[in-house]
């Protein structure tokens, strides 16, 4: 039906009880062709992991941690940027395809930097880093996902920036396991290309007249919503959070100098959290509320919301939660 958007999570793992039967849950059937050829290996009960317990576990002292957010630090050489291609097809919104020099090696940034129609500059903006299928897909064109997330902020009047972070869409370049959180050197150096991608795309929006960088707002999601522990806490730049079915990664763990509990107590600029009671990739109670109480802002400043889910949000839930977020702490558009 057109109204209702179908969404099926075969690759995610849900912590509803066994016996569930609401309305938003399907089932699955396997009709086994042979099952003499399949490994007996496979029937047999999973191992699990030892579980990080943040309830127990402590950050780093402020020095050491003075010495992890050094790591970001970056030359603040020319931009050399390229606005090389504009689209007006949208009647709502304007989007600019841009290049500007990395903060490492020879490399390109590209980002897209979505522009409101319907209000005038300059504009408040919402810096978004996407959910992990940015590492999957060869381009941004792919992610249907973009809009669901992106165009209630538009029509809402703030533009949002889209950096094509290191090792997603078009600048996919081989990488593979130093992504995701592991104690390896590789890893931290990824995530500090990241982050340095992030603070460049802010070093951008300075440039223009026609956005207000005083009024910067960080949107994580999934990926982006763990990360949401670490970029607010070492870009000093953004005046707000938003963390959607986000959390401390509870199975891994990170070397030292990447791991995001040496950095979410930091973090102190407003964050909103929007998650689910039902989410397997950041438990409520190992991952999530963890998070939460960790943060370094104040009580006052600070929301977590639960929603009856898994690892998503309802879209209308989310729009008004995000908008009365922004508006509390960036201003209403004017």
């Amino acid at each position: 039906r057109p109204e209702f958007a179908l969404v099926y999570m075969y690759s995610d793992i849900s912590q509803l009880p066994l016996f569930d039967r609401s309305p938003k849950n399907g089932f699955r059937c396997v009709n086994y062709i042979d099952i003499d050829k399949i490994p007996e290996k496979v029937f047999q009960l999973a191992e699990y992991t030892k579980l990080r317990d943040y309830y127990k576990e402590e950050p780093v002292s402020d020095a050491i941690f003075q010495a992890y957010k050094n790591q970001f630090l970056y030359d603040k050489t020319e931009l050399d940027a390229d606005l090389y291609e504009t689209d007006e097809s949208s009647d709502d919104w304007t989007i600019e395809k841009i290049t500007f020099n990395a903060a490492y090696g020879n490399e390109r940034v590209l980002a897209y930097l979505y522009l409101p129609k319907e209000t005038s500059p300059p504009y408040q903006t919402v810096i978004h880093f996407p959910n992990a299928n940015a590492a999957r897909w060869t381009s941004i064109k792919d992610n249907r996902h973009i809009f669901w997330v992106l165009d209630f902020i538009l029509k809402n009047g703030r533009a949002v920036m889209y950096p094509v972070y290191k090792g997603t869409y078009e600048r996919q370049d081989g990488l593979t396991s130093e992504r995701w959180v592991s104690q390896s050197h590789a890893h931290t150096e990824y995530l500090v290309k990241l982050v340095k991608d992030f603070s460049r795309s802010i070093d951008y929006l300075d440039t223009r007249p026609d956005i207000d960088s005083d009024k910067l707002a960080y949107l994580g999601a999934s990926w982006g919503g763990h990360l949401g522990a670490i970029i607010p806490a070492v870009e000093e730049r953004l005046k707000a959070s938003i963390l959607i079915v986000g959390g401390l990664r509870h199975r891994r763990r990170a070397r030292p100098e990447a791991d995001a509990i040496n950095y979410v107590s930091r973090v102190t600029i407003p964050v909103l959290m929007l998650n689910g009671r039902y989410d397997y990739s950041f438990p409520l109670e190992m991952s999530v509320i963890p998070m939460y109480n960790l943060l370094g802002t104040p009580e006052s400043d600070k929301l977590l919301k639960i929603y009856e889910t898994d690892h998503n949000v309802a879209k209308n839930e989310f729009i008004k939660e995000t908008l009365n977020w922004l508006d509390k702490y960036l201003g209403p558009v004017k």
